[in-house]
């Protein structure tokens, strides 16, 4: 069955967006299923957003900083939001500068993948970035971090330990799986 297919068997009847914030937008779309009876689905639209995985000789570079929203203290990998008209790379370059004071020689988009589908529309993308430059930071009036260095191989276990970030874990299993935490 082809996306097509698929979506023909899921007609939006009706699409509402409830709520606006600075952050995000949230809302619903009222859905024929299959079956011919109606659901709502509830969503919220985000941004674009750039994970980095920032490799400075054996190390990569985490950002410690307190999440309000969960209300924990997060090791986690430098990322943000996609400006209009940025790609993903220049975006990586961008949040890394911004946050741990490095700019790289280069960035590789690594992968794009939608986040949280049942719930959000929202896209990431994973950036490789190499070659870094330590020139110093220009947090954002809400960032308050420290940039704290992880060993390649250690990558792994940091990004498991609780709280777990979903884009952490991601952008360090997919670094893993393309070969670039090797010591």
């Amino acid at each position: 069955m082809s996306d097509s297919d698929a979506a023909d068997d899921w007609r939006v009847v009706d699409s509402e967006a409830e709520y606006e914030t600075p952050w995000y937008t949230g809302g619903y779309d009222l859905v024929e299923q299959p079956d011919g009876t109606t659901k709502k689905y509830y969503w919220a639209e985000l941004p674009d957003a750039v994970v980095v995985v920032a490799r400075d000789s054996d190390d990569l570079l985490f950002v410690d900083q307190y999440r309000p929203v969960i209300r924990a203290q997060c090791l986690e990998l430098p990322a943000g939001i996609v400006e209009d008209g940025e790609s993903y790379e220049a975006a990586a370059a961008r949040e890394l500068r911004e946050e741990t004071g490095f700019v790289p020689d280069e960035t590789v988009l690594l992968q794009r993948a939608e986040a949280a589908t049942g719930v959000l529309r929202h896209e990431r993308g994973f950036v490789v970035a190499t070659g870094l430059t330590e020139v110093g930071r220009e947090l954002d009036t809400n960032e308050f971090l420290s940039v704290e260095r992880v060993p390649v191989e250690e990558a792994v276990a940091v990004a498991r330990e609780q709280p777990a970030n979903d884009a952490t874990l991601e952008g360090v299993l997919l670094a893993k799986e393309a070969g670039l935490l090797r010591p």
